[in-house]
């Protein structure tokens, strides 16, 4: 069986905050993603999920707490937790510039693998105590907001406890993600004290890795990355979206595009023999101690490629530009 983990980085906007708004309403527009009425964040993503029995993994970020407090954490742990979908730790260090009071001696950095090994355990150590505070199971998983980690980061998340990591996302390494792995990778690896478990993708192009993010693969493609990683037997399929990605850039009408991406997916799981809904705490930390296969990703096709070129045009056209009243 291949598991499919359908991730959702959950986190309030920074650029939201610079502009003054409030944290209920950051919450509102990037949680739960209210706009026109109606909600297309989580709860929405969780309703999807559950038609479909799937599972989905929230990698919450709690550092809004800086800023705010930690009491905004509890309503979306308790959302979450009590539908039965998994809670685990996200982080964005950006909000470190409004703390209140710096756990870190006032230095900042975009992101956590900006920091030093010791500032890197004091920050993790806190996120984490403040997610299990607000109602979540424990935290046995990581993802680096912006996939801003680096080999540092591998070695404070084994120091605090934690045993999964999933900041490794080939499209940043080299850039963001500054950990020391294989862009290949596409099994659970251990690595520095953990496991990595990547981002999953597929070859769009030659030499050109697409991830598995909802709001930048087709439909199309990422059937097609599912069915080939199931047919391969890959460990996991590793599926990343946000709280708020259901809806236009400005946050201000839902995209219908990407939502029905979304319901694709789960779909296609659904009716994949091979393919069974998980979260960290349902895998087994064995299958990173498995020999070394060698694993491919679903190899480049022009049409595929070509039709999502057209879509994304589509649905930039419908859904992102303004509609000016004449």
């Amino acid at each position: 069986m291949t598991a499919l983990l359908i991730t959702v980085d959950t986190e309030l906007s920074a650029s939201l905050q610079q502009g003054g708004l409030d944290v209920d309403e950051n919450v509102r527009r990037s949680i739960w993603a209210q706009a026109g009425g109606q909600a297309h964040g989580i709860g929405w993503q969780m309703d999807v999920l559950d038609r479909h029995r799937l599972k989905g993994v929230f990698f919450l970020d709690p550092m809004p707490a800086l800023a705010h407090g930690p009491d905004f954490l509890k309503p979306i742990v308790g959302a979450i937790v009590g539908r039965g979908h998994e809670v685990q730790m996200h982080i964005h260090t950006e909000w470190l510039t409004w703390a209140t009071r710096s756990p870190v001696g006032g230095r900042q950095g975009r992101n956590i693998g900006d920091f030093t090994l010791d500032d890197q355990i004091v920050l993790l150590a806190l996120a984490k105590r403040w997610l299990e505070d607000a109602g979540a199971p424990t935290i046995t998983a990581f993802r680096a907001g912006n996939f801003g980690a680096n080999d540092d980061t591998l070695r404070a998340l084994a120091a605090i406890g934690v045993t999964w990591d999933s900041s490794v996302n080939p499209a940043y390494l080299g850039g963001g993600c500054r950990i020391a792995a294989d862009p290949a990778m596409i099994d659970a690896t251990r690595m520095l004290g953990m496991i990595e478990l990547p981002v999953s993708g597929i070859t769009d192009r030659p030499g050109s890795f697409r991830p598995a993010q909802v709001c930048a693969m087709s439909a199309a493609e990422m059937r097609a990355g599912l069915r080939h990683a199931a047919r391969e037997g890959h460990d996991a399929f590793v599926v990343v979206t946000h709280s708020f990605e259901m809806l236009s850039r400005d946050r201000q009408r839902p995209n219908g595009a990407v939502k029905a991406r979304f319901e694709a997916l789960c779909r296609e799981a659904a009716r994949l023999p091979q393919v069974k809904g998980a979260g960290f705490h349902d895998l087994s930390t064995q299958i990173a101690d498995r020999p070394a296969r060698l694993l491919t990703r679903v190899p480049p096709s022009r049409l595929r490629t070509g039709l999502r070129h057209a879509q994304q045009a589509w649905a930039t056209w419908r859904y992102e530009h303004r509609l000016v009243p004449a």
